[in-house]
């Protein structure tokens, strides 16, 4: 059984049909923080918001797009990552191997077994507790 009001059930749908229907673009920016750009509009770059997903559950968390800052809403934005994730398309948290953004700005080498801030930044490597 749902604990969604059929309202926001309502909304939840239309999001899907609405991310079904336009296209987006995917920047992992950092694990679990996803650009998502509408390359539907005219100006896609006046389209983009940022959505998060917990790294635990792997639910979505929000987005900064305004339908959802103003409303706490699940929008189209929340969906068309839901979509890409889910299918396989997008991989929201890559493994450390496969990230080699900024490698040229590592030194953890250097540094015996501690991580450089830049790896660390990306999310390359975590600091020690």
């Amino acid at each position: 059984m749902s604990t969604k009001s059929p309202t926001e059930l309502e909304a939840a749908e239309t999001a899907q049909k609405r991310a079904q229907t336009e296209q987006f673009a995917f920047d992992v920016d950092a694990p679990g923080l996803i650009n998502v750009t509408n390359e539907s509009h005219e100006n896609p770059a006046d389209h983009q918001y940022t959505v998060s997903i917990d790294d635990v559950t792997n639910e979505l968390m929000a987005c900064t797009c305004p339908h959802h800052v103003h409303h706490n809403a699940f929008c189209k934005h929340m969906a068309a990552v839901e979509n890409a994730t889910n299918d396989g398309t997008l991989e929201a948290f890559p493994s450390e191997d496969e990230d080699d953004t900024g490698s040229e700005d590592c030194d953890c080498d250097g540094l015996k077994g501690f991580p450089c801030w830049p790896c660390v930044r990306i999310g390359r490597k975590e600091l020690p507790n």
